[in-house]
């Protein structure tokens, strides 16, 4: 039988409800207890300026750094984010058995590289044969993969994460200073004096 000094009651994390035992590194800490998370972590922060395109937020913050602002109090954060994705064109089984014949080349080539380099025989052969054998079963295989599709997706796309504006977002204590430089930059965008 154990007394209660041999067995320690299991620790517990700040704020939860459960006992959690500890691990390697010690009992887990939650974030905002955690002195590894960094002191900035709860600076409040103001909005200087709002952009259509990340292009113009980048420029702005760029100007504040070409004008000495501590630009390490800068964020450039993207709101109403959606996902777009671009459809570039049909698949069909001979396109797909041509990408998996290129993307087949390329690992062929790098076999038949690495099997050149402890080899005393034909150098280039080895490359040569590796690359052709690499596109024979990408191409294979990529047909293959495209006709169990069952038609289901017949088309290529490119998807991409879309902001709808860029927000200029700096530490409350340089707010001032980063609204004057970015009025500044609007005056002289627009061709006032």
């Amino acid at each position: 039988m154990t007394t209660p000094a041999e067995n320690p009651p299991p620790a517990t994390m700040p704020g939860a409800a459960g006992a959690v035992p500890p691990g390697p590194g010690g009992v887990p800490a939650m974030p905002a207890a955690d002195p590894a998370a960094g002191a900035g972590a709860h600076v409040p922060t103001v909005t200087v300026a709002t952009y259509p395109d990340y292009a113009l937020a980048q420029r702005a913050v760029d100007y504040l750094s070409d004008n000495e602002f501590p630009v390490q109090k800068t964020a450039i954060v993207g709101t109403d984010l959606r996902l777009v994705e671009n459809v570039l064109g049909r698949m069909t089984t001979v396109r797909a058995a041509l990408a998996g014949a290129a993307s087949g080349a390329w690992f062929g080539l790098f076999i038949g590289l690495f099997i050149g380099i402890f080899s005393d025989s034909n150098w280039f052969g080895l490359i040569f044969l590796g690359l052709l054998i690499g596109a024979a079963w990408g191409a294979i295989f990529g047909a293959i993969a495209q006709a169990m599709t069952g038609g289901r997706r017949d088309f290529t796309s490119r998807s991409s994460l879309q902001a709808s504006q860029y927000a200029v977002v700096v530490e409350a204590d340089v707010a001032d200073g980063a609204r004057q430089l970015l009025t500044r930059l609007n005056w002289q965008t627009s061709g006032a004096s």
